[in-house]
């Protein structure tokens, strides 16, 4: 008896944002490294150091920044650190009441 081979789709990794833990494509998240330099965001999500994923969601940046990094990146976050991310997330991420797509749906 000769067995059907099925054929599987696309492998899409998936990563857990750390301020809420839900599970989502690791593109729609924004990834935060700590690196040599220090803890920064990287937007490339290739940069060299440990890395911690988060939404794009200013809740999952709040409860990142107060301590749910710390612990992803193991390592203690700097006052200028929480600073350098809090900027970011103002510049960067909407309120709450008004979302807006990942990365993901940034493409076509």
């Amino acid at each position: 008896m000769v067995k059907k081979s099925r054929r599987r789709g696309k492998h899409i990794p998936r990563r857990t944002c750390v301020g809420c833990r839900e599970v989502l494509p690791k593109r729609s998240l924004i990834r935060i490294v700590n690196s040599p330099e220090g803890v920064q965001v990287d937007p490339s999500g290739k940069a060299h150091g440990r890395g911690a994923y988060l939404h794009d969601k200013r809740s999952c940046w709040l409860k990142g920044v107060k301590g749910a990094l710390d612990h992803a990146l193991r390592t203690k976050l700097t006052d200028q650190e929480k600073n350098e991310l809090l900027v970011y997330m103002q510049e960067n991420i909407p309120d709450d009441g008004e979302e807006k797509e990942g990365a993901e749906g940034m493409i076509g």
